[in-house]
Formats: C-alpha cells, structure tokens, sequence
C-alpha cells in the first residue's frame, strides 16, 4: 500500500501524532504541578521547624534517600532544592504552555534577578527554545546584550523585557550589540578572512540563525547586486517573516569603518527597488565589525533613509559581571538625567 496515496494513513497518522503531543503536554503539566507542590509542602514544613540553621539541608538528605527508595530517581538532593526554590520563585503554579519542561524550569531558577528570570522564560515560549538553546541564551547574556544594543537603557527597557521577552515590531528590535559566535570555536587571536568568517558561520547556520533571533531564514551567501554594469556580491542575506523584510548582512574582520556604510546603503536601494515584492517591507542592512567607535557609527549612520546597523561580535562569550556592570552604569545614568 502505497502511503503516500492512501489518505486513510495519513488522516490517522495525524491523529495519533496529535493525541501524542497532547499526552505529552498533560504529562508535563502535571509533573510540574507536582514538583511545585511538593516545593511548598518543604518550605512550609521548614517554616515551622526552624530551630537549627542546616535544618533545611538535613531534611533534604533524609527526604532524597526516602522518596528515591520509595518511587525511584528524580528525587536527589539538588532536584528537591529545585523542587523548593521553584515554589519560592512563583507564588502560584505557572500556566503550562507545553513548551516550558522541568528541565526548563531548573535553568530559569538558576537566576537570582527576578526580571531577567522573567525574560528567559518569556523568550523561551516564544522563540520554543530547547533546554540547549536556553542554556546557551543564558551562558551569553542575552538579556543584557539587548539591554545595551540601543544605548538607551533604563527600567523601562528591563521592565519591556521581562513582562514580553523580545518584541520585534521595528528594525531596531532584531539587533543585538555584541554578537556571540563562541560556536565556531574560533581563537580570538586567530586572524581571519571575511570570506573564512562567511564559510565558517554558512556551516553552523543552525547556531548563527538562533544568535540573529526570532523570525530569521536563511537566503544565501555572496548574493549578486548589479550596478551598472558592475557586479557585486552581499555577503549575507536572510529574510525575517516577522519584520517582512530582507536583511543583508556585511562581515567585516576589522573595526567598523564609515565607508562600508556607503556599500550597504547602495545594496539595499538595489533590493528596494529590484527584489522586494509589494507586501515586503524596506530591507535592513547590518555590518558586523570586530569593533566600533560609537562616534564614528553615529555620524556614518545619521541621516540615512535606508535602516542599517553596525554591531560588533565576538569569537567568546562575554564577561558577564562587565555587561552586568555596564547595564547598571547606563540605568544609573539615566536615572541622575531624569
């Protein structure tokens, strides 16, 4: 029986894939409505036996070796720690969305700062993000790469962030200063050619796509733009469905120089006015430098009709008590400037 001619396969396969995800989705929902509770059944069994500064600890011990002899693993010391601070985080159990597993939850809890906690969380359901992916998002500072990428930091910003994650409704929004490359295992002494760098992020363009963020699909490398009678070639194109919009990427292995400006700026009236469609929106232009001088990028960018954005990357994740430490010196600007 040929399947793919058989409709009676297909429908009933869809069937079972449906009950499946939907099994999966009760299972997690009342995994993690167990753990909460289990959460608040120690913190409050702590609440009123607190005569010994390690209690806490030694009743975890004791409790683990019973509820592993008792119902097996998943029930070690550290996870019942998870299993408390999960309760303590969250006043009520959070709505199971489906997409959020336990594994989730013990990276969230492993931040203290409830707003970025708030973030992560947000930004794992709407970009569906793995365990992997979360970790990683976290591991880079993310949440303070974008608090920094528009220099215009304040509570406001945090507060954006925290209650809706990423929301992309202008070019700005999908740019991130610096970004991460750490998955290509580059040295960060090791110099490297622009045409090095394209091949190098074309063979891990799963990672490079979760770095851009949300929306992004992958066109093509060295896309031909003709002017004149002169062929040249974007290195990078991709297309962001949110946005509706084509975003040309230029890799430069040097610090941002103002005449790369003028290149993209020209790619970019090509793709207005002979690649988009009517329902496509302007495209954006990004260069990504080793390095830029904010003075340099303003007066290079000012004034331009065109979007485009410089922003540096690195070949290893950043400092994060630096970009913790930066964040809190532009808030507290802000703060003496309002």
């Amino acid at each position: 029986m040929n399947e793919l001619s058989n409709p009676i396969i297909l429908e009933i396969k869809q069937v079972l894939q449906t009950a499946q995800q939907n099994v999966a989705k009760h299972l997690n929902a009342e995994l993690l409505n167990t753990y909460w509770s289990i959460g608040r059944i120690i913190v409050e069994h702590e609440q009123n036996n607190n005569a010994r500064a390690d209690y806490g600890a030694k009743t975890l011990k004791e409790l683990s070796k019973i509820l592993t002899t008792d119902f097996g693993k998943g029930f070690s010391r550290s996870n019942l720690q998870n299993m408390r601070s999960f309760y303590l985080s969250y006043s009520k159990m959070p709505d199971a969305s489906g997409i959020l597993t336990w594994s989730h939850y013990c990276e969230l809890l492993s931040i203290s700062d409830d707003s970025k906690r708030s973030f992560y969380e947000k930004e794992t359901v709407n970009s569906r993000w793995s365990v992997r992916e979360l970790k990683r998002q976290i591991g880079t500072s993310l949440f303070e790469r974008l608090l920094l990428s528009e220099g215009k930091t304040n509570k406001e910003t945090v507060l954006s962030l925290a209650q809706h994650g990423v929301e992309i409704s202008n070019p700005s929004d999908i740019i991130k200063d610096p970004y991460v490359f750490e998955f290509l295992g580059i040295p960060e002494s090791k110099p490297m050619l622009e045409n090095d760098l394209e091949k190098a992020l074309v063979q891990q363009i799963e990672k490079f796509l979760l770095e851009l963020g949300r929306g992004f699909m992958f066109v093509g490398t060295q896309q031909r733009v003709t002017l004149g009678n002169t062929h040249r070639y974007v290195d990078m194109v991709f297309y962001n469905k949110i946005l509706r919009a084509y975003v040309l990427i230029e890799l430069k292995t040097v610090k941002f120089l103002p005449e790369a400006v003028g290149q993209l700026n020209a790619y970019l009236n090509y793709y207005n006015a002979e690649v988009n469609d009517e329902t496509d929106n302007p495209p954006i232009g990004i260069i990504l430098c080793t390095d830029k001088e904010s003075v340099d990028a303003e007066y290079a960018l000012g004034g331009l009709s065109n979007n485009i954005f410089a922003s540096r990357y690195t070949y290893y994740i950043p400092n994060k008590e630096e970009l913790i430490a930066q964040v809190e010196t532009v808030i507290k600007a802000w703060h003496e400037k309002a």
